[in-house]
């Protein structure tokens, strides 16, 4: 079970927002990931727990950001609950999706699950509900994902194996690469691996 912090940054302008301690594991029926935000200053800011299943559909999603909360799953297309700080107000919402994302490094371990890419695919493209900081407002998006490269890397602990994604924005025609490995990401855009107590896990 991986576990471990990500430092967040701005990827515009490196200012710091704080860190994500997290741990995850494979299990019988997919994967799940589970997190606590904390501020540059060390205050809670947030949580995440997320459910794949062995596809890589989101069967249940749990955010929670500045007291806002978003509840959602993979239900005709995918399907969501987002609640106030007040508890006093609940909008529903629903998107011709394919899975959700948001700046927890989470989405893109999911995405690479979902898409199971590998370095013959083509460029894929993917609907994805956004859930925006800082009160996970909810936006539809569309990307393009490429697995460039799958290397071995030597380490004490055998070989690592890092994925290389390109992610396209198809609205603003925007790219970045992102490094995975299993369940972890080593380095994204806004993202950092800053200790990890155990190997990632490796999926069949």
């Amino acid at each position: 079970m991986p576990r471990g912090r990500y430092s967040l940054h701005d990827p515009h302008d490196h200012t710091p927002l704080g860190e994500e301690h997290f741990h995850c594991a494979p299990g019988p029926s997919g994967w799940r990931y589970v997190a606590q935000r904390v501020t540059p200053s060390g205050e809670h800011a947030g949580s995440i727990d997320l459910a794949l299943d062995e596809l890589g559909r989101p069967i249940r999603l749990e955010v929670n950001a500045a007291s806002w909360q978003v509840r959602g799953a993979a239900i005709d297309g995918v399907t969501w609950v987002r609640t106030d700080p007040t508890g006093t107000h609940a909008t529903e919402g629903n998107a011709p999706a394919h899975a959700f994302t948001g700046t927890s490094p989470a989405f893109l371990i999911a995405t690479t699950r979902l898409l199971n890419l590998t370095p013959a695919s083509p460029s894929t493209r993917v609907r994805l509900v956004a859930l925006t900081d800082p009160v996970l407002a909810p936006r539809t998006l569309d990307q393009s994902w490429t697995l460039l490269n799958s290397e071995a890397h030597a380490t004490d602990n055998g070989p690592l194996v890092v994925d290389a994604y390109q992610v396209s924005a198809l609205d603003t025609g925007e790219q970045h690469t992102v490094h995975l490995s299993g369940d972890v990401v080593l380095a994204a855009p806004g993202i950092e691996l800053e200790h990890l107590e155990t190997p990632p896990s490796t999926f069949a």
